[in-house]
């Protein structure tokens, strides 16, 4: 859309830009998204956090999508968590036995989102992480980082990744709080921002 100044010799001028929605909040969450480990599972662990923007100020309405290979560092290869009933159409969710890997938490009014999976096992050369995609206010483009969970320190002193990134590779490592729960902030800029990765 443009607008056109009438007041003078006629000329176009631009719209001002702005972003769309965020329209997270229509179809796209789900019951239980959260809740990727099967129910009682003995070893899953907890991952949660805040989504801040540039002044630190929580996002009440962002998604954060995690997914992480097995504890035996496979990647799962069962029915996602989006499973509908054939018959009424309705929400199936999980199976409650199986590991998909993957889940989408929304944040909550206060920008905390948290997600309950197993610990990744290694894939390939470097430690073991969760990838993350996050969506938020503001972000024409969703953005990809990653979630080391300490333990191993040797793994993560070696990781391409971490190495990489040098002096900001904190940004991509939990925080341990209790056994089994892990505290990531994810920061979209500004100081401390979390280091984002691009995929060509």
């Amino acid at each position: 859309m443009t607008k056109i100044d009438t007041s003078g010799p006629e000329h176009v001028l631009p719209t001002p830009s702005h972003t769309v929605g965020p329209f997270y909040g229509y179809a796209l969450p789900f019951r239980g998204g959260e809740e990727i480990a099967p129910a009682g599972h003995p070893d899953s662990v907890t991952v949660h956090g805040y989504v801040l923007d540039g002044a630190g100020r929580p996002l009440p309405d962002a998604f954060v999508e995690v997914w992480g290979a097995c504890p035996d560092g496979t990647v799962p290869r069962v029915d996602g968590a989006l499973r509908r009933d054939p018959a009424t159409g309705g929400h199936l969710g999980r199976n409650g036995v199986e590991f998909t890997g993957w889940g989408r938490a929304q944040t909550d009014a206060s920008g905390h989102w948290y997600a309950r999976t197993l610990r990744p096992g290694a894939r390939g050369g470097g430690a073991p992480y969760l990838s993350v995609c996050v969506f938020a206010r503001g972000l024409l483009t969703h953005l990809f980082t990653r979630i080391y969970l300490p333990g191993d320190e040797s793994a993560l002193a070696a990781d391409p990744l971490l190495t990489r990134v040098g002096a900001r590779r904190g940004t991509l490592i939990a925080r341990e709080e209790a056994a089994g729960t892990h505290r990531f902030d994810i920061r979209l800029q500004g100081e401390g921002e979390t280091v984002f990765l691009e995929f060509r």
